[in-house]
């Protein structure tokens, strides 16, 4: 044997006594910090980690009934749930009264709750397009001056929005005081006796009502039409009175403009009624659907609820469009501003639990299982639609199991540590 060959078979023999120590002082360091600490308790389930035990079953009501086969419980019939294999998760934790208080760990009950998809967009508030009032001329002729200056300006029924100078509705007010001339002169020949009866009269009455009724139906006031009677001679500038209450949200005439009846001078929109169009990306349109709950929120704060009324057919710059119709008489939102919009989604009943209550870790999501008395066992679970604080579980546990909803890492690191302890005194040399 050469001295090299001796000198590294002398090193080998040095390593190996060293790992021998080492292990040692790791199991007794191990076991002797467990046995000292007052707070953590870890008390491990029957071991599962034997050949043919690398799966146990628990029923999700009575968490201290488990055992390494498929089954129903003992207690409530339910069938148990597999507590899936996992690494550094075989193994449960106990942890005393006094600690659990100290750690605040809180526990929540799986329930079952109508969850929806959240979809997060954002909305433009509009006018609503039924309540929009286009304003025109019904004759030719000139605005010789207007009430209306601006967007967003306020316009009340009846008000005096232009002055309007027409040759052809001068020739029209002419032609209605021949037909006042005419029924005075009829009912002074006839006499008020036999008014009532003189088929003649009743007729050149009702012909009268409609040439008034056309000046009314021509937003010329009831003022105008007084004046016109009384004076017995043509306005020649007359007043135009808006007809319905609104807001300016388009102005196409200004003063001195020659304008006709083809042409839209002003658009009026009550905002008493608004739409929020949302903008829905592919991947958001096949959630959406019409009647889907909605929250709106503004940049107040001011949140609103309401559902979705309108959900548009041809997308546009690869965005489809959905509307929500709102009364607006008591939110004073303002066409043209934007809003956030959280739609809810495909609303189904699920079993939830607290968002904290599960953990996402690199094997999957967990959750700690709690036995009752102290006892937590790590537990994989599979998740699916979350809203707001609440997450779906849909498969690992059932309606009613108890699990923690804080302190979940404290809790598996206990496990974790106890799983390792009890492997090392396992391979203890």
């Amino acid at each position: 044997m050469t001295k090299k060959n001796a000198a590294g078979l002398a090193l080998l023999g040095v390593i190996i006594l060293a790992a021998y120590f080492i292990n040692q002082h790791i199991s007794i360091s191990w076991l002797d910090a467990q046995s000292a600490s007052p707070s953590i308790n870890t008390a491990s389930l029957p071991d599962f980690n034997q050949p043919g035990q690398g799966k146990i079953w628990v029923c999700p009501m009575h968490p201290e009934i488990m055992q390494d086969h498929p089954g129903t419980c003992p207690i409530c019939g339910m069938e148990l749930v597999e507590s899936k294999d996992h690494t550094g998760h075989d193994h449960g934790v106990h942890i005393d009264s006094a600690s659990v208080q100290k750690l605040g760990v809180r526990l929540a009950r799986v329930k079952k709750s109508m969850l929806a998809q959240e979809v997060l967009s954002y909305g433009n508030v509009t006018a609503d397009g039924t309540t929009l009032y286009n304003v025109h001329s019904y004759f030719d002729g000139w605005i010789k001056k207007s009430y209306i200056h601006s967007l967003g300006q306020h316009i009340a029924k009846g008000q005096v929005i232009y002055e309007f100078y027409s040759p052809d509705l001068i020739a029209q007010q002419k032609e209605y005081l021949r037909f006042v001339e005419r029924r005075n002169q009829v009912l002074q020949t006839i006499g008020d006796a036999r008014f009532q009866e003189n088929e003649y009269v009743m007729d050149l009455l009702q012909e009268l009502s409609r040439e008034r009724t056309k000046f009314l139906r021509k937003d010329v006031g009831i003022e105008t039409v007084e004046k016109l009677e009384n004076s017995r001679q043509a306005i020649e500038v007359v007043k135009i009175l808006a007809a319905e209450s609104g807001v300016v949200t388009q102005i196409n005439a200004r003063e001195g403009n020659f304008v006709t009846p083809s042409v839209t001078l002003f658009t009026l929109s009550n905002t008493s009624r608004v739409w929020v169009e949302v903008a829905l990306y592919p991947d958001q349109t096949s959630l959406v659907k019409n009647g889907d709950d909605v929250t709106i929120k503004n940049s107040a704060g001011q949140e609103i609820n309401s559902k979705i009324s309108f959900l548009n057919s041809v997308a546009d710059n690869n965005k489809v469009s959905a509307r929500i119709a709102l009364d607006n008489s008591k939110l004073h939102l303002r066409p043209g501003n934007f809003v956030d919009v959280n739609i809810r989604a495909q609303a189904h009943e699920a079993l939830v639990l607290p968002r904290s209550a599960v953990m996402v870790t690199g094997q999957g999501n967990m959750v700690m299982l709690s036995q009752g008395a102290g006892h937590f066992l790590p537990l994989h679970v599979e998740t699916g639609s979350e809203s707001g604080d609440w997450i779906e579980i849909s498969d690992g546990l059932q309606e009613g199991a108890e699990v923690a909803v804080n302190g979940q890492f404290l809790l598996d690191s206990a496990a974790n540590l106890h799983a390792a302890a009890e492997r090392m005194h396992t391979h203890k040399p």
